[in-house]
């Protein structure tokens, strides 16, 4: 089974900003990983290509990077990746975007869409929140986590 998943905000900062979110993740500064009830992503060096880590139980090394505009992790288990890209659109204005494209298999095609896909889709939501809210010190449209991510959230604590 192939999952393809797209997460897409433009919060009012410029390209150059939304990319520094980028080069700082995994850092101890990370501006844009949410925190809060969620494993954080650790990396043993800065985002370049080969830097190996996670996030709770996912692993992944950095496969790609071009600084301010996109990294790409792929998955030490199944076949896959996870990234985000930043595209300027305005000079005040970017698209932030998170890509998540794997290979499930396994007890994965049944875990993926009972539980695993809103859970998960819940973090590139609000990932850009922190950013915005770190930015521009409010959010001007918060994801709000529906009734089956919170007792999944609940659930997993």
């Amino acid at each position: 089974m192939g999952v393809y998943n797209v997460h897409e905000r433009v919060p009012p900062v410029s390209g150059a900003e939304a990319g520094l979110l980028l080069d700082g993740l995994s850092g101890a500064g990370d501006r844009l990983r949410p925190r809060a009830d969620r494993p954080p992503m650790r990396l043993d060096g800065p985002p370049a290509p080969g830097a190996s880590g996670g996030h709770g139980p996912v692993r992944y090394t950095v496969a790609a990077y071009v600084p301010g505009r996109w990294v790409r992790f792929a998955f030490h288990g199944p076949r896959g990746f996870h990234e985000y890209t930043v595209h300027p659109l305005a000079p005040d204005r970017a698209l932030l975007r998170h890509t998540l494209a794997v290979r499930a298999r396994g007890w994965a095609r049944l875990t993926w869409p009972l539980a695993f896909r809103s859970l998960h889709d819940a973090v590139p939501e609000d990932s850009p929140d922190r950013a915005e809210r770190d930015c521009a010190g409010t959010v001007g449209r918060p994801a709000r986590w529906n009734r089956y991510v919170r007792l999944l959230r609940r659930l997993v604590r």
